[in-house]
């Protein structure tokens, strides 16, 4: 079982062995959740997937209203999430070494896409080319992380890209160019943003102008790389060049208590809270009290948007 990152979550004591009977006490759950099979009443809208990593299970809602719609299974510890230009949707099941595929609005899975040895955390899919990033964690032997690349999102990865710099590999994303910016944590507990670059061989360390304590989400917004500190439950938007990146602005997600993956929608930003047992969502960029909240999960971990 993917044990480190649950450390590194600061969620183990709802995630140790007896996990749901730990937790089932102080969180309230999902109350009435269509079975697995049920495909959602309305598919044909946008719908947001949540994964859940003490349940064990994704739970799809329609968007932006926020009613659950379906309850996807069979993953253990479900982390990072992503979505191509089809909607398809990419759960990284850390636990199960695998990262599962989803139609949109579908109930059984269309692919499984094997990271044997690894435990995958997060991905991104490059809009240049539908290749799959994946970032991983550690080796299942508490090695240093990496990312590997599936091409058109099928098959086996023919590479992993290391940095010396990260030990615990955390999230990651693509710019419009299909540049990838990724984050992670050294031996020391360090943050550390790196970027691969579209077509590059090797992964280069970017110097930030403000110190990262807890690196979370990493997405681009249109616009900028948006990076999240979990310390602060703060993403700050940076302009990157020449492997440097200066800060053009920041959104504080207030109420916040510890959000991993975030999700920009637009003027739209979904952050599933993990310490909060809850998914909210704020404007983006603005920020400030949350708009809207979505209650009844233990420890959400992930969110993607699927239209």
């Amino acid at each position: 079982m993917a044990r480190s990152i649950r450390v590194y979550l600061a969620v183990l004591a709802c995630i140790a062995a007896s996990l749901m009977t730990a937790c089932a006490g102080s969180q309230a759950p999902i109350t009435t959740v269509p079975p697995a099979g049920q495909v959602p009443r309305d598919a044909s809208s946008a719908l947001l997937y949540v994964s859940d990593t003490v349940s064990g299970d994704v739970y799809v809602f329609s968007y932006p209203n926020g009613k659950l719609q379906q309850t996807l299974t069979g993953f253990t510890d479900p982390a990072g999430e992503c979505v191509d230009a089809n909607g398809n949707v990419f759960v990284a099941n850390t636990g199960g070494n695998n990262i599962v595929e989803y139609a949109h609005g579908g109930s059984s899975p269309v692919a499984t896409l094997e990271d044997t040895g690894y435990f995958p955390v997060g991905c991104s899919i490059d809009p240049t080319t539908g290749d799959l990033a994946v970032t991983n964690f550690s080796t299942t032997g508490s090695a240093p992380g990496d990312v590997v690349i599936y091409k058109k999102a099928r098959g086996r990865p023919k590479r992993h890209y290391v940095d010396p710099s990260i030990f615990q590999m955390l999230l990651c994303g693509y710019d419009a160019s299909g540049n990838l910016f990724v984050d992670g944590l050294t031996q020391s507990n360090g943050a550390v943003v790196a970027e691969l670059a579209h077509g590059g061989a090797k992964l280069s360390d970017i110097t930030l102008d403000r110190t990262i304590y807890n690196p979370g989400a990493v997405q681009w917004d249109g616009k900028h790389v948006a990076v999240g500190d979990q310390s602060s439950n703060t993403i700050y938007r940076f302009s990157v060049k020449n492997g440097k990146a200066k800060t053009v602005g920041s959104t504080q997600l207030g109420g916040a208590s510890m959000v991993f993956q975030f999700w920009i929608d637009g003027t739209k930003v979904i952050g599933p809270d993990s310490g909060a047992a809850d998914v909210d969502i704020w404007h983006y960029p603005q920020g400030g009290s949350a708009i809207k909240s979505i209650v009844g999960v233990y420890v959400p971990l992930g969110a993607t948007v699927s239209n």
